[in-house]
């Protein structure tokens, strides 16, 4: 059975992104785990990671999100494992979900060091499993350079087999190409994809953003597969938002208090996909009428316009189970840019 770790060097570098690209694209017989959650999903009066209830969601996984996970506090660790119980149920749970199964895909945490401190870093899961590390990077050049850098010249690997790197969003790619990725060799450290920025995988499912404001969806449910790429602070009057250079982009998130029904009707008459109605106030019948029958969500919350905005600003955006376009195009990337066979390959 062929295990792979992936893990990155720093935050929201797109190892979630690569996995899925990586089984949508070569379509291995796979199990997935993700041994300490760091990204926590509510459902069912109980806490799941969401990139393992993604993954297991989109490719049809026969094991429950909490099944593939120990655990996502450091606490619950300390209190209920010591190292050796850690590796016993760290191998427990490769032998469950690789059973029957050409691969086994485990997700480290956010970084390279989370979980150290409870064993449960990707260092002591590649050991521990026999797994090939795979390391995702991303960030500016520079920050790229160091990163691998750090890994090849200060990360202790020894006992880890390190399958290599893969370099995503990278905002012009032949210039990396060109320029840096002879530095990148250089180190020793095998270069297994550079995958470019698409600006596409930025942008927020209109479903996704109800889940990370806990909105209330009062008109448009039809659009809630829409995609917002530009967001507006209706926080001005009706007719000299209309007048602003930022109104006229298209695909737009308009946030607002339920009150300001002169900025919701214009936002229902311009290219918006979905209005956020703060303050918990609703518009009158008439103008939830209309946005119900123009397909455009109206999502009520009960923070104020300056907290919302700033809850939107901070969002990850990130992939969702219905979200088919961005699926494709993680699949496309993997296909074209990361080495599949090399990967995937013992």
């Amino acid at each position: 059975m062929h295990k792979l770790v992936f893990a990155s060097m720093r935050r929201g570098a797109g190892k979630t992104s690569t996995i899925v690209g990586m089984a949508e694209a070569a379509r291995p017989s796979f199990g997935y785990m993700k041994p300490f959650g760091d990204r926590l999903l509510y459902r069912k009066k109980r806490l799941w990671d969401y990139d393992a209830a993604l993954v297991t969601d989109l490719f049809g996984l026969k094991e429950n999100p909490e099944d593939i996970s120990i655990s996502h506090q450091h606490s619950k660790v300390r209190y209920m494992y010591d190292e050796d119980m850690t590796k016993g149920k760290l191998l427990e749970m490769v032998t469950r979900v690789g059973a029957g199964k050409d691969l086994v895909v485990i997700e480290a945490g956010r970084d390279l060091p989370y979980g150290v401190s409870v064993h449960l870093d990707a260092l002591s899961i590649a050991r521990w499993t026999e797994g090939d590390l795979v390391v995702v990077v991303s960030g500016d050049e520079n920050t790229v350079i160091d990163d691998i850098a750090f890994l090849s010249r200060s990360v202790d690997l020894s006992g880890v087999r390190l399958k290599g790197v893969v370099i995503t969003k990278v905002l012009d790619l032949e210039d990396f190409k060109a320029t840096y990725l002879d530095k990148v060799t250089s180190m020793d450290v095998p270069v297994l994809g550079v995958v470019p920025n698409v600006p596409e995988l930025t942008h927020i499912n209109v479903a996704y953003l109800v889940e990370w404001l806990f909105a209330k969806v009062v008109a448009g449910s039809a659009g809630l597969n829409g995609v917002v790429e530009n967001t507006f602070v209706g926080a001005m009057a009706g007719d000299a938002a209309v007048r602003s250079p930022l109104w006229k982009k298209g695909a737009k998130l308009i946030i607002t208090s339920g009150d300001r029904t002169d900025m919701i009707l214009a936002a229902l008459d311009s290219d918006t996909k979905a209005v956020v109605l703060t303050n918990n106030i609703l518009p009158p019948p008439q103008i939830i009428s209309k946005a119900d029958d123009r397909g455009i969500p109206l999502l009520l919350v009960a923070q104020d316009t300056f907290m919302t905005a700033q809850k939107v600003d901070n969002i990850e955006p990130l992939l969702t189970k219905d979200d088919h376009a961005r699926l494709e195009l993680l699949s496309g990337l993997a296909e074209r840019h990361i080495e599949l066979r090399a990967l995937t390959s013992e």
